[in-house]
């Protein structure tokens, strides 16, 4: 079956700031936040992408608030493929941050491949200790990174870590086993209009894609987002450039100038007849394990794989 006509079309239904005063409709405890994934599910959204917040819905990366997430979403027999950030508390430490994805196993986890100022108000950390971490604990979980790219500079971050660890594996003894290197055929997220990170033009997308394009020629898969009013003009470009999208209130709250989405799944329909459209289909989850390469070993259990 060919997969040329599909998109990936990731979920992203809370993020970790949009709050109640800002939309009352974000869904922000556990079970909210499960019914939403599920819904979206039914919709047709290939991947959702998860942040929790605690009691007074502040974000948080509480592995309880995970596992609770997770645990309503699998509970249903939902295959939806799972993507947990590590990036839902700027002042939580490494080690919290890597939890949830070495714990609860999901298909994917972020890797954010730089620090940066965020919205021009706290630094938002990514440190070379921290990314090194990343590339020895992912792929011990089977996890794929989803690389996270805020601006250019950090996408020759990313090739500086492929880089290294291919030197590594080059000098290694015989007998020695290879050190696993997740940036060889990377997954890229594009995330453009935060202000800090790069604005949300298409001009600037081109030129990410073409700095990726030097280093991986095609080996790579790519999808990006426009933040708050960006979001529906970056989607048209993504569709038309043959990126993979994603939606949700974590990026957007409006469904339109002046009105709220009132749901998730508002999106991922809107999304799905813009693909129609253009002659396109939202990737099924198990076709987007395909266009991923993601680990068979992470794969929900209650479903048989040939």
């Amino acid at each position: 079956m060919s997969l040329a006509n599909k998109r990936i079309l990731t979920v992203a239904c809370t993020g970790a700031f949009p709050k109640k005063e800002q939309s009352e409709f974000v869904p922000l405890t556990p079970r909210e936040q499960a019914d939403e994934i599920i819904a979206c599910h039914a919709a047709g959204a290939s991947i959702a992408h998860i942040h929790v917040r605690d009691d007074e819905t502040n974000s948080s990366m509480d592995i309880a608030k995970f596992r609770e997430v997770v645990g309503y979403v699998r509970e249903a027999e939902c295959d939806i493929v799972l993507n947990l950030t590590t990036s839902g508390d700027l002042s939580a430490t490494d080690e919290i941050r890597m939890l949830p994805f070495q714990e609860l196993r999901p298909e994917i986890a972020t890797c954010d491949a730089g620090t940066m100022n965020w919205m021009h108000s706290v630094i938002f950390e990514n440190s070379p200790r921290f990314l090194s971490k990343l590339l020895v604990e992912m792929p011990k979980h089977n996890v794929t990174p989803e690389i996270e790219i805020f601006d250019i500079g950090m996408i020759h971050n990313v090739k500086f870590y492929r880089d290294q660890i291919n030197k590594a594996n080059a000098k290694r003894e015989e007998g020695t086993e290879e050190i696993p290197n997740p940036f060889t055929a990377p997954h890229f997220q594009f995330v453009l209009g935060a202000a800090g990170g790069s604005p949300a033009e298409v001009h600037i997308l081109l030129q990410m894609l073409d700095e990726v394009r030097r280093f991986w020629g095609q080996n790579f898969t790519w999808g990006a987002l426009g933040i708050g009013r960006n979001h529906l003009p970056m989607i048209n470009a993504v569709i038309a450039l043959g990126g993979h999208l994603r939606v949700g209130m974590e990026d957007n709250v409006l469904f339109r100038r002046g009105q709220l989405a009132k749901s998730n799944v508002e999106f991922v329909e809107r999304t799905k007849q813009m693909l129609a459209l253009n002659d396109l289909e939202i990737a099924t989850p198990d076709e987007t394990r395909q266009i991923l390469k993601l680990n068979k070993a992470n794969f929900p259990t209650w479903k048989s794989y040939e």
